[in-house]
């Protein structure tokens, strides 16, 4: 990290490549089955954590956006 950047600096660039990752996994080819809701959730879930420390409640909402959706049937 450069130490001209700042912590204010560094959140936007955080989320960035965090959501260059989710886009990527996106358009990259579907695995060979479906994933289960369980499966999903828990991506969710490891999203949410990587999150956490820079914004605790948009983590949180990832948290319960996941659960719903282990939930639904």
């Amino acid at each position: 990290m450069s130490t001209t950047m700042t912590r204010n600096g560094l959140l936007p660039v955080l989320f960035l490549q965090r959501a260059g990752a989710t886009l990527a996994k996106l358009f990259t080819p579907a695995p060979k089955r479906p994933l289960t809701r369980a499966e999903e959730a828990e991506e969710v879930r490891a999203l949410a954590r990587s999150l956490q420390r820079h914004d605790r409640g948009f983590a949180a909402d990832l948290f319960a956006a996941a659960a719903r959706h282990e939930g639904l049937q």
